[in-house]
Formats: structure tokens, C-alpha cells, sequence
């Protein structure tokens, strides 16, 4: 019996580019088998969290290690570049500075996760980590930022770095790492919501964090989706479940009314059980974000996640 792994697929890699300039070529997206890949990989892990919490026993590869200190180290860059001061409210200046750092550095920090025989893909994986933290000029940040990075992650699984049974530490202990890291970049810096839909949007900033997470709550014995928006049950739950984090984040940052800040979650725990809300939310994003023009342009393609039709 070959016990040797199986030669790694050969890729010529290539620097992703932009392939969606107009309105029409969202079709060629929808076809392609970058839009197959990346939608296979969110309900995989979709179904990989479903009914678990963030406490569950789970291994944690060498891999998923080298991401945490990668994310370790974007944190402790914005600890070292403070807010500066500056007239305007928004947008801090110095996420500029921040970010330039993250570009410069990006190749390298990606060359370190990936394993020795698949270097050369560095620097086209390390486009996606570059686009997964906002946008420089505009200092925003949104949902095409959020699928940049699972983009990145998508990648890592097709080179080889993640495997299968890094599914849930993919999610609880990376994607988690992720958002916490964005939380700190938006409250630091002020960022814009980019394209937000302002109170009817999900969130301002995110949304596969309320798939996944309302996965992990499915068939939950005591909490249901009207819960949700009473502050007690996050309080006491938010450790085990994305969803209640991302409420919490929400709670900490906005004030006034539920029903008013956010008006679509209101009407979500309204919604009888979590396998209805998470269908729905898969339902929402692919509308809402990944056939929406505005989003979708600013994707890019390489040889990893390829703007190729989809092979019959």
C-alpha cells in the first residue's frame, strides 16, 4: 500500500486579478468555478459547526497555529499605531499606516504559513489577506473585505495547508481570531461601513459569522431565535456561540432601540427555529452580497479560485 501523500496538484499560480468590470459579467461569475469553490467552502463549514459550540473538543493543526500568530501580529501592529488626531470623526489616518505595513509584509507572513514545497503560492494567496482587512483609501471595511479572508482560508484548504479536519478550529479558533482583530480595526480607526445599507443591511461589517453561528445553534434545547435580542441571554452565552458575539459586538457599539439599529436581526428573531434562520441567511447572502454587483467587483481571480466556468 502507497502510504506517501498523493502528489500535490500542480497549479501555475498566478497574481489574482479583477475579471467583474461591468454588470453583465456577473453571470460569468455565477458560472465560474471560484463562485463553486468559495460556496462549497462556506457550507461545508457550515455544516462542519452545525449544533457545536465554540467549548467542543476539536485538534488544532500546525497550521491553524501559524494563522493565530499571524493574526497575533496584525493585532499587535494596531496596538502599535495609535488613532491619530485628526478633525474628522471617521476614518482615522492612521489605519493607513497600519494597513501599509500589512502590504508590505504580507508575502512573507503568508510564505510562513504555507508549507515549504508550496511557497510559490504565497504570492497569490497573499492578494486575498491584503483585501480580507479593508480598503486603504476609503478606510471601510464590509462584506467583500469578510469574503476576501475566507477566500484566503478557501486557498490554504486547496494547497493543502487546511484539511478537512481543520473544519472546526477553521471556524472557532481562526475565523473567531479574525473578527475579533476587525472588531478591534473598526473601533480603532472608525472605520465606514462600506456599501452599507445603512439599518436595513444585516450588519454594518459582517455577516458569515451570523451563517456559521446560527449553524452552531441549530436544535439548541433551550435557546431560541427570540432570544437573541435579550442582553441577559448574550451576556451569558456569547462565549459559546458567534452568533451572540457578533450581537454583543452590536450592543456594545450602538445605541437606542434593537428593532431600530438593527432592523433586519429584529425581524430574524422573529423566525421560528436556527435551521430556518441559517437557510434564510444563505439565502440572503448569496443575494445581498455575492450577486451584487458592487461587492463582487472588486473580487479576484487567479489560478487557485478561477474565473473558469465550472466543468460539466
Amino acid at each position: 500500500i502507497d502510504d506517501k501523500p498523493p502528489n500535490p496538484v500542480s497549479f501555475s499560480f498566478t497574481v489574482p486579478k479583477k475579471e467583474i468590470s461591468m454588470v453583465p459579467d456577473m453571470g460569468k461569475w455565477k458560472r465560474s468555478q471560484a463562485y463553486a469553490d468559495y460556496m462549497g467552502f462556506i457550507l461545508t463549514l457550515n455544516e462542519g459547526v452545525k449544533r457545536k459550540k465554540f467549548t467542543c473538543e476539536y485538534q488544532v493543526s500546525e497550521t491553524v497555529e501559524k494563522l493565530l500568530a499571524m493574526l497575533a501580529t496584525l493585532d499587535r501592529w494596531i496596538d502599535e499605531t495609535p488613532p491619530i488626531d485628526q478633525p474628522s470623526r471617521f476614518g482615522n489616518k492612521a489605519y493607513r499606516t497600519w494597513y501599509a505595513k500589512l502590504d508590505q509584509e504580507a508575502e512573507a507572513l503568508v510564505t510562513a504559513i504555507l508549507p515549504s514545497e508550496r511557497h510559490d503560492a504565497a504570492p497569490e494567496i497573499a492578494v486575498y489577506l491584503k483585501e480580507a482587512v479593508g480598503n486603504s483609501t476609503r478606510i471601510d471595511y464590509g462584506t467583500g473585505h469578510e469574503a476576501a479572508f475566507a477566500a484566503f482560508l478557501c486557498c490554504l484548504c486547496k494547497v493543502g495547508a487546511l484539511r478537512m479536519e481543520d473544519q472546526l478550529a477553521i471556524i472557532f479558533k481562526v475565523f473567531d481570531k479574525y473578527l475579533r482583530v476587525m472588531h478591534k480595526l473598526q473601533k480603532t480607526y472608525r472605520m465606514e461601513p462600506a456599501g452599507s445599507q445603512g439599518v436595513w443591511g444585516l450588519d454594518d461589517f459582517q455577516f458569515l459569522p451570523f451563517i456559521w453561528g446560527s449553524s452552531q445553534l441549530i436544535d439548541h434545547p433551550t435557546l431560541e431565535p427570540r432570544h437573541f435580542v435579550e442582553e441577559k441571554v448574550v451576556n451569558e452565552y456569547h462565549q459559546d456561540y458567534m452568533f451572540l458575539e457578533c450581537i454583543k459586538f452590536i450592543n456594545e457599539m450602538k445605541t437606542g432601540p434593537f428593532a431600530e439599529h438593527s432592523n433586519q436581526l429584529w425581524n430574524i428573531s422573529a423566525v421560528p427555529s436556527w435551521s430556518k434562520v441559517n437557510q434564510g441567511l444563505i439565502r440572503m447572502y448569496k443575494a445581498e452580497c455575492l450577486e451584487k454587483f458592487p461587492v463582487i467587483q472588486h473580487f479576484k481571480f487567479g489560478s487557485l479560485l478561477s474565473i473558469q466556468p465550472v466543468k460539466p
